[in-house]
């Protein structure tokens, strides 16, 4: 099998609109690889959110990386990481990427506002941007730290959710790609997708662009095809719908204080131990443990031996 950055940095240049979704444990990260998806999204809002706390940089880089490793541990395809603006300067940008090899995440998506950060659908037009040649140099310091050659880093342009215009956005997204970003992330909080139709009619393919559309969502995919993109992250479906379920069991069972209705409509316990793999051990326990004698026969043994 292909190394992971290997699958993701294909996925980057292939011909295909490529798709990815987003994960945020080993669990989810296990049922988006059956679902059929050849890569996720490791969302820094629904990590931080399955952990209880804000999308403020509130869970530390290194809780992400134990939650990284245990959805990396859990599937062979590519993880794209939403690594925030990095956690902190250049050198914890290159502390990062060094860690993210070690644990096979195939790429990081890096954001140009300032540490620590706010989720873009709060107040972005309050957010103040990073310098563009202090981001440059987040990216400098990642490239030039990878030692796999096909690890990604892709740079998120926030210029439109801060409410510039057209030409912050082309103008930070053409130095960042001369700084080495393999891709482009290109963010819009509008419920169009004029802003993504007005960069990539002037970016081309000048290198890979992503795209999130989680808030112009009515767009038809196939524009997406047309306006040349390679890449589209649902970003965080599978955390909303689970909260809905949770809410909704929860609410069901202390109101009618009995399984009898919730059974039917919830996965089983043998579906979890398959997701988890249960049978792998039962496997390895026949391989690695010694066998048992029959306890009734220990006990006659004992008998005897006693008379």
């Amino acid at each position: 099998m292909k190394k992971k950055t290997t699958q993701f940095k294909q996925m980057l240049h292939s011909d295909e609109l490529e798709f990815i979704m987003e994960a945020h444990d080993g669990l989810s990260a296990k049922i988006v690889e059956e679902a059929g998806f050849k890569g996720i999204w490791g969302s820094g809002l629904a990590i931080s959110a399955s952990m209880g706390v804000r999308d403020n940089n509130e869970a530390s880089w290194t809780q992400v990386l134990d939650v990284l490793e245990l959805m990396s541990d859990a599937s062979t395809i590519p993880i794209l990481l939403d690594a925030d603006t990095g956690y902190g300067n250049f050198n914890n940008v290159r502390r990062l990427v060094q860690k993210l090899e070690q644990r096979q995440v195939a790429a990081m998506c890096m954001e140009d506002k300032l540490f620590p950060k706010t989720n873009s659908f709060i107040n972005g037009e309050q957010q103040p941007l990073a310098e563009i040649d202090e981001f440059s140099g987040k990216i400098k310091a990642a490239k030039d730290t990878q030692t796999d050659p096909d690890f990604c880093v892709v740079a998120r342009v926030e210029a439109f959710i801060a409410g510039w215009g057209l030409g912050e956005a082309m103008n930070r997204a053409q130095a960042y790609y001369e700084a080495g970003a393999d891709a482009i992330l290109m963010h819009s909080k509008i419920a169009t997708a004029d802003q993504i139709v007005s960069f990539m009619d002037e970016w081309q393919d000048t290198c890979p662009v992503v795209l999130v559309p989680t808030m112009y969502y009515n767009t038809p995919t196939s524009l997406f095809r047309e306006l040349g993109a390679s890449m589209v992250i649902w970003a965080n479906h599978l955390l909303r719908s689970s909260i809905k379920a949770m809410q909704q069991t929860a609410a069901q069972i202390y109101s009618e204080q009995t399984l009898v209705n919730i059974e039917p409509e919830v996965v089983s316990v043998k579906e979890i131990f398959r997701l988890q793999n249960a049978e792998e051990l039962k496997e390895a326990e026949m391989r690695y443990l010694p066998e048992q004698d029959d306890p009734g026969m220990r006990r006659e043994v004992m008998t005897s031996s006693l008379n």
